[in-house]
């Protein structure tokens, strides 16, 4: 009577490996058969609990894999990261059925998660909302959540955020007296590094109630309140005439059918003499946004292609001064976010549940995965309006100071330079 089952968990467990494209991980259902791709050791073993979670792995091994690891229906034995970069290698190969599938589905979160004025704040609020005391135990003592910029391997997390906000400040040229909007703020750390220490006043959206509450207390403590002002409004809002656009992480958010209003609210801000910069998660082509991260992590997200990113700089005749690719700093940063929550993973159980830790280090583990073997990048793109003239000469004075935050001494003199600057432009207003 054993026959049945043992052939039926092979035939499926065959399934499931060909829509992983053969990658070298184990199959495994409990008390019953097991598979590995010939040719290759596996990096690790996914023991699946149950027939009825093996028969949904079949249906949708996407969201079919990520709820049971989430529910504790699936184990992992081995690196978690390692089988992900395995399965994402392998997905490459996959078959156009199983893309087909993930394409269609994607439409209907298309539809129940959509980037409307009522609809982004929800996707939002769903996120970022989940409680600063969270976010607190693994991001940088100033919560930074986008991508790091690490002058060299060796530095802390810490100092590789203040090397990204002081990289992005010098890709913009800042200059004391300057304004500065910024769409999507997190909790304020860019735009307080961004007055502070160059000498600019800076006006800040976010639809995030608790991150704008953190930041509002921080410009307070910090004495920068008369110089950066937190609105808690959408990006479609920003009004006003600025010197410089900047948005870190937030492009994710719109959605492809919204970058036309994102690229109004661009030309508003700065009209064809301005200059901006957007740093943005991005990939190679155009692809479908993981629907699992979507349903349960960040709802309404997408990942656009450079290609399609561009959309909102061409129909305003913006001129690209820089593209740079971070993405190798995106895999560090991540390392560095993934140790911490792990430690952390206690606390978080007391907030939460396990449920809540087990998605969440499968959404870090899976990101990592992701920017280590190139499916995802990090985009940083500088542009000017056509009205002006380039802002820099040679990328020279953008890298001249990548290990200020790490004491080097001719870093730390040009960085002195520039805060000797602010404080005499201030002395003379």
């Amino acid at each position: 009577m054993a026959i049945l089952p043992s052939f039926a968990d092979q035939w499926l467990l065959s399934r499931i490996l060909e829509a992983s494209g053969s990658a070298p991980i184990r199959l495994r259902v409990e008390g019953g058969g097991d598979i590995s791709a010939p040719g290759a050791a596996p990096v690790a073993t996914v023991l699946i609990r149950d027939r009825a979670t093996l028969a949904h792995l079949v249906r949708d091994p996407e969201i079919g894999f990520g709820d049971a690891y989430m529910d504790g229906r699936i184990e992992v034995e081995g690196d978690l990261t390692r089988l992900l970069e395995a399965i994402y290698q392998g997905m490459e190969r996959a078959s156009k059925a199983g893309k087909w599938l993930s394409h269609v589905a994607s439409k209907w979160l298309d539809v129940a998660q959509d980037n409307s004025w009522h609809g982004s704040r929800s996707n939002i609020q769903r996120h970022y909302d989940l409680g600063n005391d969270f976010y607190k135990l693994w991001l940088d003592d100033q919560m930074v959540y986008t991508c790091a910029y690490f002058p060299t391997p060796q530095a802390t997390l810490e100092q590789a955020q203040v090397a990204k906000m002081d990289h992005i400040c010098r890709k913009l040229r800042l200059q004391p007296g300057e304004s500065v909007v910024e769409a999507g703020c997190g909790w304020g750390a860019l735009a307080l590094h961004m007055a502070r220490e160059y000498g600019v006043s800076v006006k800040a959206y976010n639809i995030s109630r608790e991150q704008i509450a953190f930041a509002r207390e921080r410009a307070r403590e910090q004495g920068l309140s008369d110089r950066v002002e937190y609105i808690e409004d959408d990006y479609r809002a920003i009004s006003g005439k600025f010197d410089v656009f900047v948005s870190v992480g937030m492009l994710e958010h719109v959605g492809l059918d919204h970058f036309a209003e994102f690229s109004d609210a661009i030309h508003r801000s700065i009209g064809d003499t301005g200059r901006g910069l957007v740093h943005f998660i991005g990939r190679n082509y155009p692809a479908v946004f993981s629907r699992w991260i979507r349903k349960r992590i960040f709802p309404g997200g997408f990942v656009p292609s450079l290609e399609q990113s561009l959309s909102v700089l061409e129909p305003k005749n913006y001129s690209v001064l820089d593209v740079e690719n971070l993405r190798m700093h995106y895999a560090k940063t991540l390392e560095h976010w993934l140790d911490r929550f792990e430690k952390s993973r206690q606390q978080v159980m007391a907030m939460y549940d396990s449920k809540f830790v087990r998605a969440w280090r499968l959404y870090l583990a899976g990101s990592l995965a992701a920017f280590r073997g190139g499916h995802l990048q990090l985009f940083q793109i500088v542009f000017t309006g056509a009205g002006r003239e380039p802002i820099f000469w040679t990328r020279d004075p953008i890298y001249a100071t990548d290990a200020a935050e790490l004491g080097e001494p001719v870093a730390q003199e040009v960085r002195e330079k520039v805060r000797e600057k602010v404080r005499w432009t201030h002395a003379m207003s």
